[in-house]
């Protein structure tokens, strides 16, 4: 209480004053009320509500209590604890609660327990109580009970924060009269002005009991604090009116129905499509009326979230992520974009990639062949679309050179792409539905494994447009559904590769098996599809990969996370292959992830012949040199000392160290390396198979460049990525990387009871020899 009371007494006698003795709202109903901003524009997508300034915070009954009498105070602190973080941030927060009436009935629930106690112990003279029931309590009693309790719990926690607050309560009387209302908006605005949080509620303990009522035109009735909530928003200018309740969102049917889908947006034509559930357990409003007041605030120009805030897992950051941008709840726009969503696009793929799966091998392999002819055909209008990517690119000065290195494509690379799509469509002849095995459990009872396609793959790749045809093309071979999410740096070459695929695809009218996400989709959004997406596989940098590993929730993830390929040069190397090998490991491509970031030199080698023309080399082709902390301690004077002996350089760059034996490369690599390509040079045949066998890498070359860890160069035709994970696939997945198996098991009214003890049948377990190219 002596918090409050130093709280409140910085504020002006003014405001003070409406502090103690509330103010009320509930007025908003039935009087004439124009819009304050009727040609306020709320936002049309979410990642604009980064830009929100003013938030109105709607807290409702299955929010603040924990049960029907009782305050859930973990999830009061986890709330009021992102109120003050985006209030120190600048923004300008205000709540509208409930939660007066349970807190005055758990009292009041309270006190006539106690009071019932004491008299029937003095009745009785003993100490055994007869069983007590408590009489139904009227709601403005406990509302006058439970709002002093309410605030000083606010006020309270907001004091932790360094965040003062004032308390506001109306009813709809207060609207009837302009002059209050005029008063109230100067009240709520010289708060906001003075960096404070207003909490609004309604004054429970005067208003008459709810009855149904007729909205005024263009007048939205405040019935509950939902359209209490809305029509402060609008009243006050507010950019976002965040309603918190104990459902996920708005659902296309009754949430807990097996075909509810949550609706990520809503548009104000929809609302003849859905049918509503029951409200809440406990509150006035339920999903209807919180739709209702939802519309009329985006028409007055405030942007609407409905969204969860009891989850006990995204309590915590359920209104930072969707001040953030991000996808949680459900968002109302005004603007409805002229594509599907991307849950609408997912539906669509799967579809059709089961289409896509069924045909014959023939089919499949025409589609990819046509694909690779019109990368050759349309190459102008591809080189055209990346020139200007490139121009962009260049201009903003936001990419880094081997960022816009990936981005370039150029006639040979298209070339390239049309070799490698036309022999993958080769093998893609015998991926699908090829027997794996085939066992006779008994007689007439037959088992097969055979090969099946995952599912819908999403990959996400930055600049490289290359990426795009070799991955559609493995998907098509191996029957996949996909979803591509491209980076904005290479939106016009991805549009028009997408184009091209689609347009091979139509031949045999599978054209949505393959998206392109160009919605503003965040990808941390697109990771949470986890029951729509069966496998993730990000192209790209380290970061990138590591941001979708964390983000990917019960999705599985392939790739890699870094490309820290090491290039080893033994006492026994050769000085022809030492310089060729590192060159081209090093100067080929830089930016690739298979290219060499660190070589490691035996101490034997400093100061001799081969060790000087390495160096040499290093410097004609401008690659700068960063020496290791043994290294640097053998040098007067040294290059710059590296900072991490984990760095991806994914430049002209790399970093020299020196081990003293060809077991100690092996523990440097398996200490820093990333598991992705190591290299070992030397002519002793015995030390290369050592290290052939014992490091630990997806990739483990003797004699040859890193360059080599690639797809097209394995044979596999075409590649999503390098994987360094332990199952699954590994190293350059191809074709076979993205199929999956399945059991067929035929039988003539088999039963497992034909097989016990007392059975007429024995299982034989015979393996059946499989002709080459069989299929199921």
């Amino acid at each position: 209480m002596f918090a409050r009371l130093a709280l409140c007494s910085r504020l002006p006698s003014r405001i003070r004053q409406s502090n103690v003795c509330p103010v009320s709202i509930r007025a908003f109903s039935q009087a004439k009320f124009s819009l304050p901003r009727p040609h306020g524009k709320s936002f049309a997508h979410r990642s604009e509500l980064k830009q929100a300034k003013r938030i109105v915070v709607k807290l409702g009954s299955a929010v603040v209590t924990r049960d029907e009498c009782g305050l859930a105070l973990g999830r009061l602190a986890s709330i009021v604890e992102q109120v003050a973080m985006l209030q120190n941030q600048g923004r300008e927060m205000m709540i509208v609660t409930s939660g007066a009436v349970a807190f005055g009935k758990q009292r009041l629930r309270h006190e006539i327990l106690l009071s019932q106690s004491v008299r029937q112990a003095l009745h009785s003279g003993q100490n055994q109580l007869k069983e007590m029931s408590v009489p139904v309590l009227e709601a403005r009693a406990c509302a006058a009970a439970g709002q002093s309790g309410l605030m000083a719990l606010y006020e309270a926690m907001f004091t932790q924060y360094s965040t003062c607050t004032a308390q506001i309560l109306v009813t709809n009387l207060d609207f009837h009269d302009e002059q209050k209302r005029r008063n109230l908006n100067s009240t709520l605005h010289e708060l906001l002005r003075m960096n404070i949080v207003p909490i609004i509620n309604t004054n429970d303990a005067v208003v008459p009991p709810p009855v149904p009522s007729s909205d005024l035109q263009g007048v939205i009735s405040i019935k509950d604090n939902d359209s209490l909530a809305a029509r402060l928003a609008v009243e006050m200018k507010a950019d976002l009116l965040i309603a918190l309740s104990d459902v996920e969102g708005l659902y296309d049917s009754p949430p807990g129905t097996d075909d509810a889908k949550l609706i990520d947006i809503f548009y104000p034509g929809d609302q003849q499509s859905i049918t509503y559930g029951t409200k809440s357990r406990v509150g006035l409003g339920g999903m209807e009326a919180k739709v209702k007041a939802a519309l009329w605030a985006l028409q007055g120009g405030t942007s609407v979230v409905i969204a969860n805030g009891t989850h006990p897992k995204v309590t915590g950051h359920v209104i930072t992520d969707i001040v953030e941008g991000k996808k949680v709840g459900t968002f109302f726009s005004e603007v409805k974009p002229a594509g599907p969503t991307v849950e609408q696009q997912t539906e669509m793929a799967r579809h059709a990639g089961r289409t896509l799966a069924s045909l014959d091998p023939e089919q499949r392999e025409e589609i990819i062949c046509c694909l690779a002819e019109l990368l050759t055909e349309k190459k102008d209008e591809i080189l055209s679309a990346n020139r200007r990517d490139m121009e962009l690119a260049t201009a903003s000065g936001r990419l880094s050179q081997p960022l816009i290195n990936r981005l370039s494509l150029s006639t040979a690379k298209l070339n390239s792409l049309a070799i490698g799509l036309r022999q993958l469509a080769v093998s893609s002849r015998d991926s699908v539905g090829r027997v794996l095995r085939r066992t006779r459990v008994a007689n007439n009872l037959e088992l097969e494994q055979i090969t099946v396609p995952i599912g819908v793959l999403l990959v996400i790749f930055e600049s490289r447009p290359d990426c795009l045809p070799q991955v559609s093309a493995l998907a098509i071979a191996s029957g996949n559904a996909l979803l591509l999410k491209g980076g904005k740096e290479a939106s016009n070459t991805n549009k028009i590769l997408h184009q091209l695929t689609q347009e091979a695809l139509s031949l045999h009218g599978v054209s949505d098996a393959i998206q392109l996400v160009s919605t503003r989709e965040e990808v941390e959004d697109l990771c949470r599809l986890d029951k729509m997406i069966d496998l993730i596989i990000p192209r790209g940098s380290s970061q990138l990969v590591r941001d979708i590993q964390r983000a990917a929730k019960g999705i599985p993830v392939l790739g890699h996370s870094e490309g820290v390929c090491h290039v080893y040069i033994d006492s026994d190397a050769s000085i022809d292959k030492a310089i060729s090998v590192v060159r081209d490991s090093k100067c080929d491509y830089p930016a690739a992830c298979n290219a060499m970031e660190t070589l490691l030199i035996h101490r034997d080698l400093l100061r001799t012949p081969i060790f000087d023309q390495l160096i040499d080399m290093l410097r004609t082709e401008n690659v700068k040199i960063h020496a290791g902390p043994r290294f640097a301690s053998y040098l007067t004077f040294s290059p710059s000392e590296v900072k991490s002996l984990r760095t991806e350089y994914g430049d002209l760059e790399c970093c020299i160290e020196v081990v003293d034996s060809m077991q100690e490369a092996v523990d440097h690599i398996h200490k820093y390396g990333s598991s992705h390509t190591d290299v070992i040079v030397t002519e002793n045949e015995e030390t290369a198979e050592q290290f052939l066998q014992q490091v630990d890498s997806a990739c483990v070359f003797w004699n040859s460049s890193s360059r080599f860890a690639d797809g097209y160069r394995f044979g596999l035709g075409a590649e999503v990525g390098i994987s360094t994970a332990r199952i699954h696939a590994r190293g350059p997945v191809g074709l076979e990387g993205l199929l999956t198996t399945k059991w067929v098991l035929r039988g003539e009214g088999h039963t497992v009871a034909d097989f016990s003890e007392q059975g007429s049948m024995k299982y034989l377990h015979e393996n059946i020899p499989i002709p080459q190219g069989s299929f199921s």
